[in-house]
């Protein structure tokens, strides 16, 4: 059986940072660096915008990664709510940068970050299909062979559980809404400009994405069905309708799809040998586009996490210590995004008396207290802890 002090199954985004993050420890020329297996999908990706946060693209930036990549900047955010008073608009001059994120074709960020040429990491089209733990280690099962690791870090799609089920440690929230997702025309252009407006609904994205807004449209299941069998004049005349005229007129729509929203987070206790970052850690709602960005900064703990096993304990690798610790280390950031989502998610879909205008104050609030908008979205940018 082939052995590996690491075994990477993830070919997305957050599995290929952290071979890249860790490609460095892989050619020690004293003979003491780590040997990492990627365990990928062959299929390619689908592709949709995304939005990167300035966090992300510095890890991007320090990784070699971020030069050459096509990238729509935001400049101004402004987070509204449809049928009441109150508005917020956040700045990249309100932190001192050239942008509060970028966003990017997935399917180009995927082709960006490969492993390929990183002749020192192995990599297999495989898939990842259980495990099992031993004293010695972990025994990854692939669909074409087994594999020996001390860490294997579960980075891919949304299951964390054995043979591909869900974790009964998973917590899983329904929110009964879908996201309808195109990219959409409008008069004026977006001027770099990105809107979120809370609707009774569900929240409605614009993110300047090239010459277009990408469009992330939430809502009722039912109504998300009734919106992809639209006509594009309707559609357009629907989206209108909900989301005002705030960002101009709508104009034309292109191909359009839907998926439904979930909240899933893995709480199982750290165990030696396994950990999972990405959307095998947590998936969250598209609000506020934080999920790419948490995971992104899973990838780039972990990776920290392991230099420092490898300079100082390099046998703890694997151990339950390491994995408790890189837990603990990820907890704050973890926890507060997915509060912050699942928060914002629930206050604005109040319909009890007074529950807009408390809504309405609170981003009035925002707007006139520069360092409380300052203090939350910073941490949007850089995570809980705030550091660039």
């Amino acid at each position: 059986m082939e052995k590996f002090d690491i075994v990477i199954a993830g070919g997305g985004p957050v599995g290929s940072v952290l071979v890249h993050a860790l490609a460095p420890l892989t050619g020690r020329s004293t003979g003491d660096g780590l040997s990492v297996l990627q365990v990928r999908a062959g299929s390619t990706a689908a592709d949709r915008p995304i939005a990167l946060s300035h966090g992300s693209r510095l890890i991007l930036e320090r990784l070699g990664l971020w030069q050459g990549l096509p990238a729509t900047p935001i400049h101004h955010i402004q987070v509204s709510q449809r049928g009441g008073f109150g508005r917020t608009v956040i700045t990249a001059a309100d932190h001192g940068i050239d942008a509060l994120g970028h966003v990017v074709s997935y399917r180009e960020l995927v082709e960006r970050t490969t492993t390929d040429h990183l002749p020192a990491i192995a990599v297999r089209e495989d898939r990842l299909l259980d495990w099992n733990a031993s004293p010695e280690g972990i025994e990854a099962r692939l669909a074409t062979k087994s594999v020996h690791t001390r860490l294997l870090v579960i980075a891919d799609g949304g299951r964390s559980g054995h043979g591909g089920e869900e974790s009964p440690e998973t917590r899983i929230k329904d929110y009964r809404q879908s996201a309808v997702v195109c990219e959409v025309d409008t008069k004026p252009s977006h001027g770099n400009r990105a809107w979120e407006r809370f609707t009774l609904d569900g929240p409605v994205a614009l993110l300047p994405y090239r010459d277009r807004y990408a469009l992330v449209w939430t809502s009722p299941p039912a109504n998300a069905e009734r919106l992809m069998g639209m006509d594009d004049t309707a559609f357009i005349a629907s989206l209108q309708q909900a989301f005002g005229d705030r960002a101009g007129q709508f104009r034309a729509a292109g191909p359009r799809s839907a998926f439904p929203l979930s909240l899933r987070v893995h709480d199982q206790e750290a165990r030696a040998g396994i950990v999972t970052i990405g959307n095998a850690s947590q998936t969250l709602h598209p609000v506020a586009g934080q999920g790419l960005n948490l995971g992104l900064r899973d990838a780039w703990e972990l990776a920290e996490a392991c230099i420092r096993a490898l300079d100082e304990t390099p046998e703890d690798l694997g151990s339950a210590a390491f994995a408790r610790a890189f837990a603990s280390r990820r907890r704050l950031d973890r926890e507060l995004i997915v509060r912050l989502t699942d928060g914002l998610i629930g206050a604005f879909s109040l319909r009890l008396p007074l529950s807009s205008t408390i809504r309405g104050a609170a981003l009035a609030f925002l707007d006139t207290v520069p360092p409380a908008r300052r203090f939350l979205s910073r941490r949007m940018i850089f995570g809980a802890r705030a550091l660039p």
